[in-house]
């Protein structure tokens, strides 16, 4: 099978990285790809919001398989393009991937589909946004109805700063707060059929202790040795199978990678919000336990033959993701710092840690940064705690100027474990 992966972030270093250890994957592509990715995949240039253009790239190079990974392309129509061009696809629709795009678009869906989740509004006037801000009272939780690279979303206790951002968007949704830890959970679907994978947590903070600016993610571990072994089964009859259905019952079948970001509160599980593509950085740690080959389950979801798959197949070892970002993230980062330390984790610490690329490129011989997320340090091992050391001590060979990381990812985890 020839497979061309769309994107250029850790998420789809990540699925290079498993799609280039299945026997079924005879050629690897990514388009356009970024410096770690070159070394399991042949990058090719492409505007990846460009249906047309990635169509014509997939049609070139024979691939038998296109996965997009971003949510921008999704919802933009690629695989809408793709599809039309009578190549199997991993991915929604552009209708289908509003359950992304569009909170209130979601929010509908919910309603539709009985699917439990936070009371919200949705507001286009300062006034609804006072009234909105007024009903729930803080903490605050205010989402840019918008794509925003999980960057659109406040939760403050801080009024001015709440309204100051809901005004700052041309649509938003203002919903209660919920309480308790957060879980993310996927689930491969081919519009009919839902495949849960095993859960994650992410760390949205910037800072230790969960202190400072939301951000893309900096860090994520597997699996959550504290969370109810029928969490997946519950999440699968009251979240995800719910809204495939309802997507389908409105002509808009969904089929690729559902995300539901969920809170554990004390009345039970409620999604935060919906992501219409793998989740980064809990794709990482996610397919590093995944023992089943990917290539086939991602071609079966663009088949519509996921009933056929036998159950996946998943490591017992625990799996920890940190995030190494460039100074300044999640402001404006500075980019094109020379990052060392790259080939003695290779030499040192492989297999059980290894090193995916996100804002990175080539420049001459370097590899420098050239994003907010430049890295993400993956390890696997026997629990969280060997898992987290092995990550850790990765980390630390890592070299990039002024760069930022955690160093709380799945502590308490591995604490109370």
């Amino acid at each position: 099978m020839k497979v061309l992966v769309i994107g250029n972030g850790a998420r789809e270093h990540a699925l290079c990285r498993s799609l280039s250890l299945d026997p079924d994957v005879s050629a690897l592509h990514c388009a356009p790809g970024n410096a770690g990715i070159a070394e399991v995949a042949e990058l090719h240039p492409v505007d990846a919001l460009d249906g047309a253009a990635v169509a014509r790239l997939a049609g070139e190079l024979a691939a038998d398989l296109v996965v997009v990974g971003p949510e921008a392309p999704l919802v933009a129509g690629v695989a809408d393009a793709v599809r039309a061009a009578g190549i199997p696809c991993f991915g929604p629709s552009g209708e289908a991937a509003q359950l992304e795009g569009s909170k209130a678009f979601a929010k509908d869906v919910m309603a539709g589909a009985g699917v439990p989740t936070a009371r919200s509004y949705v507001c286009t006037t300062p006034a609804e946004v006072d009234e909105a801000l007024d009903a729930f009272g803080a903490p605050y939780v205010v989402k840019d109805d918008g794509l925003a690279a999980g960057k659109g979303v406040v939760v403050t206790d801080d009024l001015e700063a709440a309204r100051a951002h809901a005004n700052a968007c041309d649509r938003v949704v203002i919903e209660e707060f919920l309480d308790g830890p957060e879980v993310s959970l996927f689930a491969i679907t081919d519009g009919v059929t839902v495949v849960p994978l095993k859960p994650a947590q992410d760390f949205k903070r910037a800072h230790d202790g969960d202190a400072g600016p939301n951000t893309g993610g900096m860090g994520a571990y597997s699996p959550l040795p504290w969370a109810d072994p029928k969490l997946v089964d519950e999440v699968m009859e009251t979240v995800l199978q719910p809204t495939v259905d309802e997507l389908r019952r409105r002509g808009t079948p969904f089929s690729g990678l559902l995300y539901a970001g969920l809170a554990i509160t004390s009345r039970g599980v409620r999604v935060i919000e919906f992501n219409a593509r793998f989740g980064d950085p809990e794709t990482q740690v996610v397919l590093a336990r995944l023992k089943t080959p990917l290539a086939g389950v991602l071609l079966a979801s663009a088949n519509g033959t996921l009933a056929d798959l036998p159950p996946l197949r998943w490591s017992d070892e625990a799996a920890v993701t940190v995030v190494v970002a460039s100074y300044n993230y999640p402001g404006t980062p500075r980019t094109g710092d020379p990052i060392t330390g790259l080939d003695e984790v290779a030499a040192q610490d492989a297999p059980y840690a290894y090193v995916l690329h996100a804002g990175t490129k080539r420049d001459g011989d370097a590899v420098v940064s050239a994003g907010g997320r430049v890295l993400s340090v993956t390890a696997t091992g026997s629990d969280l705690t060997q898992a987290r050391e092995r990550a850790y001590t990765a980390v630390a060979r890592i070299g990039l100027d002024g760069s930022q990381h955690r160093t709380d990812i799945a502590a308490k985890a591995a604490a109370e474990a």
